[in-house]
């Protein structure tokens, strides 16, 4: 949150009003998107179309100065939107905008936002196995085909990922099309990609007509993160993937029988706010059950929250959230998509690797990664200058970043350099020392990156390697008489520990909105994952690119988000008729804290170990996530009441109930009442009271079972349970339970544990999270 300011310039009088007259027509010829909620039941009957109201209330709020077209309401309207969301987006100017929030049945006026990306092995590390994924879509549920919607860059549709052998005809519930466009036919859809859209309404409205010369205005992707994304959901099998022969073997997606339904919402400049609530809008009248929305921004309060609105619509319509956390770690209170009806997801690694070594001329070698496989090599038996053109300073050198223009050849020519990241992509610092005739490339981490390896496709000889081992290569070239090196590179490897491991990149908790709610929810693979690519964009993304890949690997939350999604949707196969809540329940409470060598998860920022708030309530685990024992349950109203407790007015409140008869029960005390599956008790005043929270768990396991619980011991409070013990007698029985902690000894940092139910079979885990706030 925060505040916007005019800065003011000291002006002579003569000169501002000069300036003031200039800026008049101009200023109100100037009118920006908002999105506009309306009270859809408040229509007058003098109306019979809702698209007639909105033109209506636009023409009413209309600025006399406007003249030509814009003087046509319809005209000036960007969306209208009437599934998961009610209103329109129109172009209007800031008096306009004040106007429209206080004309009769507008709920609220959000102004345009830009969102940007969060940019195979991954389920055999997941357990997910063909034999398992083919069992799910069995015969018998024929009936439930899922469909996965991916809101993001479009599909290269002619991948074998898409490919939709052995599916059966489009699910007749699906409502959805095929947008054709240039480079995009009907053809391109198929059984398996059933549907196609594209939105771009709002970014032209925003930024201009798009370039159709550089541009496709068709569902084609030509920048490759929504075909990686789509893949990576529910790609088929494709044998023998690979990235110039790194991670080869079959890539599959987490559920490779769903069907895929692509919505491009973003465009060279960005992802558009109106464009993204109108897909979430479509997505959802089409008949999609689970949306992956690999996007973000910052973090604005729910209600000003165009997508945290518009996912809540989607909640009621049973369709399952997943959205990206965010690339901001490994900062503290970094995540976006925060609402509890969002399944916010986290970034983490597999046990596969692609190492690469520099060995110094002093004898010494040093582990990195890289993705290099190009027809330049450098002997291993032959050592190469080395040098880093920084300087001894704390403050960046841009020479020492190799940024564009920065190194001259008669210095770097022959050479391997040594560059530090940030400011400019990875890949590019490579083809900068390229361009100035230097031979291969060591790539330092920088504090901000610690020791997380992050494996990309070089254009030169190249190896990433972490801080530590940075400073030790940058020393050796400042201090030898005559610095040498070279590189080499060892393919793909497997089992490797620990793993998996929190990505320092991976967005953090808490959740500066609400406390009460932990986030992230989980984590999923998102480091060097493999997936099918866009035949327009290079493996580095980079214009001076020339390559062209079938697969790429990428790393960020984008690429845990479609993890999750496709979880879901196998989740969803198996329980057609579990709620959202249900599914993120089962996802959640069966994540798993410990890592392959049986310790707890490790942050890679800091080499220490994790906790909830960097992985939420732990790595998912999609095989006991279909048979979880019991789920915790949230309906709309619980999120409603939540809401309340957040001091949202009836107004605000009204961006969720889209209905004025919707009012506030009361019926919780704290944001921690919500029957969330993980508990975030926050104690407020010093000395503190005893803090209650309630949950109820739902029996989908045998009918007839005993729970028993287990709860961490903590420093600061004692953690009572009631009851100790849970008998259920039949399928679909509501039990409820509270927990009850008082403070002993307030601790200055939060405590964390977890609060376990287990039958002997299911271990039904909730992380517990005490906070105590420190006296005001």
């Amino acid at each position: 949150m925060g505040f916007s300011s005019a800065r003011r310039r000291a002006l002579p009088l003569c000169l501002a009003l000069v300036a003031l007259q200039a800026c008049l027509p101009a200023c109100a010829a100037a009118p920006k998107t908002y999105i506009v909620q309306m009270a859809a039941s408040e229509m007058p009957s003098s109306f019979d179309f809702h698209h007639e109201w909105y033109a209506s209330t636009v023409k009413s709020v209309s600025s006399v100065q406007l003249q030509g077209e814009e003087d046509d309401p319809y005209a000036r309207i960007v969306y209208n939107y009437e599934t998961a969301f009610h209103g329109f987006a129109a172009r209007l100017d800031e008096d306009e905008a004040e106007r429209m929030a206080d004309a009769d049945g507008v709920v609220t006026v959000l102004p345009e936002t830009v969102l940007q990306l969060h940019t195979t092995r991954s389920p055999d590390f997941l357990g997910i196995s063909p034999e398992i994924s083919n069992s799910i879509w069995s015969a018998g549920l024929a009936d439930h085909d899922v469909v996965v919607g991916v809101l993001d860059t479009g599909i290269w549709p002619e991948r074998p990922s898409f490919s939709d052998k052995g599916l059966g005809p489009v699910p007749a519930k699906w409502k959805g099309l095929c947008q054709t466009g240039r480079g995009f036919t009907a053809a391109n859809c198929n059984r398996k990609v059933i549907g196609a859209r594209i939105f771009y309404n709002g970014y032209e409205a925003s930024s201009g007509p798009i370039n159709e010369t550089t541009e496709l205005k068709s569902p084609r992707d030509q920048d490759g993160h929504g075909t990686h994304t789509a893949a990576t959901a529910a790609g088929a099998p494709v044998p023998d993937a690979n990235l110039f022969g790194y991670a080869r073997g079959v890539a599959r997606g987490m559920a490779p029988r769903a069907r895929v339904a692509v919505y491009k919402v973003c465009w060279a400049g960005g992802c558009f706010s109106s464009d993204i609530l109108a897909a979430v809008d479509r997505a959802v009248a089409d008949g999609v059950d689970v949306l992956s929305i690999s996007l973000g921004g910052g973090s604005s309060p729910y209600h000003r929250d165009s997508l945290a609105i518009a996912s809540f619509g989607a909640m009621q319509m049973g369709v399952f959230v997943a959205c990206s956390g965010g690339n901001a770690g490994p900062d503290p209170i970094s995540l976006t998509n925060l609402s509890p009806w969002i399944t916010t997801v986290g970034a983490s690694t597999m046990d596969r690797d692609f190492p690469a070594t520099v060995t110094l001329g002093n004898g010494a070698n040093i582990t990195g990664v890289s993705l290099y496989r190009g027809r330049r090599n450098l002997s291993s038996q032959e050592q190469f200058p080395l040098v880093y053109m920084g300087g001894n300073s704390s403050i960046p050198d841009p020479r020492s970043l190799c940024l564009d223009g920065t190194l001259q050849p008669q210095e770097v020519a022959g050479k391997i350099v040594i560059c530090d990241r940030g400011i400019s992509p990875r890949v590019q610092k490579g083809q900068v020392v390229k361009n100035a005739g230097g031979m291969g490339m060591i790539l330092a981490n920088t504090p901000a990156n610690g020791e997380e390896l992050v494996a990309d496709s070089h254009l030169l000889p190249a190896v990433a390697v972490g801080e530590s081992e940075g400073i030790a290569a940058k020393k050796y070239s400042k201090t030898a008489a005559k610095p040498t090196a070279t590189l080499s590179f060892d393919g793909t490897k497997l089992g490797i520990r620990p793993s998996p491991v929190v990505a320092a990149f991976s967005s953090r908790g808490p959740n500066f909105l609400t406390l009460e709610i932990l986030k992230p929810d989980v984590i999923a693979p998102g480091v060097n994952i493999l997936a099918a690519w866009s035949g327009d964009a290079s493996p580095s993304s980079l214009s001076t690119d020339r390559r062209r890949v079938g697969f790429n690997i990428l790393s960020g939350t984008s690429m845990s988000c479609p993890h999750v999604a496709g979880v879901a949707a196998l989740i969803k196969a198996s329980h057609p008729d579990w709620s959202p809540a249900k599914i993120k329940s089962a996802l959640m409470t069966t994540a798993y804290v410990h890592d392959n060598t049986y310790r707890s998860l490790k942050d890679a920022a800091t080499g220490k170990a994790s906790t909830p708030f960097d992985h939420g309530a732990g790595h998912i685990h999609p095989l006991r996530a279909l048979n979880p024992g019991l789920v915790y349950d949230i309906g709309q109203d619980d999120y409603l009441e939540f809401l309340c407790v957040e001091n949202l007015t009836p107004m605000q409140l009204r961006a969720f109930t889209k209905n004025s008869s919707k009012t506030c029960k009361h019926t919780f005390s704290s944001p921690g009442d919500l029957n969330y599956p993980a508990i975030s008790a926050v104690f407020a005043e010093q000395p503190s009271a005893a803090l209650t929270v309630r949950r109820t768990v739902t029996n989908v396991g045998p009918p007839s079972s005993t729970y028993r619980v287990k709860v961490s011991e903590f420093k600061g409070a004692d953690i009572v349970v009631e009851p100790s013990t849970l008998h259920f007698t039949s399928s679909n029985q509501k039990l409820t339970y509270k927990v009850t902690m008082t403070t002993k000894a307030a601790q200055k940092t939060p405590e964390f544990g977890a609060l376990s139910w287990s039958d002997g079979i299911h271990i039904v885990r909730s992380p517990l999270v005490l906070t105590w706030l420190p006296p005001m």
